[in-house]
C-alpha cells in the first residue's frame, strides 16, 4: 500500500471521531507495511486533554510492541500534528510523519513550529504533507459547519 491507501485509513478513523462528536483527526502508524495501531481524537469523549489521534495511536503502538521506541515507524494523520503530538512523535522516536491538511493554528510540524526537524532536539523526521489534503480538510470543515449549525439551532430554542 502506498501513502494514499494509508491515509484512507487514517480517514477512517477521523470518521470515527466525527460520529462521536470529536474532531475528526485520524491517525495509523504502520511498521513494515503493516498497520500497527489505529487511534482518533478521543479528548472529549475520555476527557483528557492528551486523548489526540497521534497519542492514542503512538501509546497502542507502544502497548502491542512493548516498547517505547518506534524507529522503523511511520505516522500517518489526517491534520498537521500540535505541539504535544510532535514532541510525542519525536520522544517515541517515529521515523516518518505523512499527514494530510496544514494546520494554521496550532501545526508543529510545518505551518507554525517546525519540532519534528528542530536542531536542538536527538531526534528528527522524515516528513511528508499533502497527502489526501482536501478530503483531510474538507472532513474537517463539514464538522465544524455542523458544529456551529447545531450551537445555532440551540441559541435559537433557547430563545423561543
Amino acid at each position: 500500500m502506498n501513502d494514499e491507501g494509508y491515509m484512507r485509513l487514517a480517514l477512517v478513523e477521523a470518521q470515527k471521531a466525527f460520529v462521536l462528536g470529536e474532531v475528526p483527526i485520524g491517525a495509523i502508524i504502520v511498521m513494515d507495511g503493516e498497520v500497527v495501531a489505529v487511534g482518533h481524537n478521543m479528548r472529549e469523549t475520555w476527557n483528557d486533554a492528551t486523548a489526540h489521534a497521534e497519542v492514542v495511536a503512538i501509546k497502542a503502538a507502544c502497548e502491542k510492541l512493548n516498547r517505547w521506541r518506534l524507529s522503523g515507524a511511520t505516522l500517518y494523520v489526517t491534520i498537521e500534528p500540535c505541539p504535544m503530538c510532535a514532541g510525542a512523535l519525536v520522544m517515541s522516536r517515529v521515523d516518518r510523519v505523512v499527514y494530510g491538511s496544514t494546520d494554521a493554528k496550532a501545526g508543529a510540524v510545518e505551518s507554525i513550529f517546525n519540532i519534528v526537524n528542530h536542531q536542538a532536539l536527538n531526534h528528527r523526521l522524515e516528513v511528508t504533507s499533502g497527502v489526501l489534503e482536501d478530503e483531510c480538510r474538507n472532513l474537517m470543515k463539514k464538522f465544524f459547519k455542523e458544529r456551529r449549525q447545531l450551537k445555532k439551532l440551540q441559541v435559537n430554542q433557547d430563545k423561543a
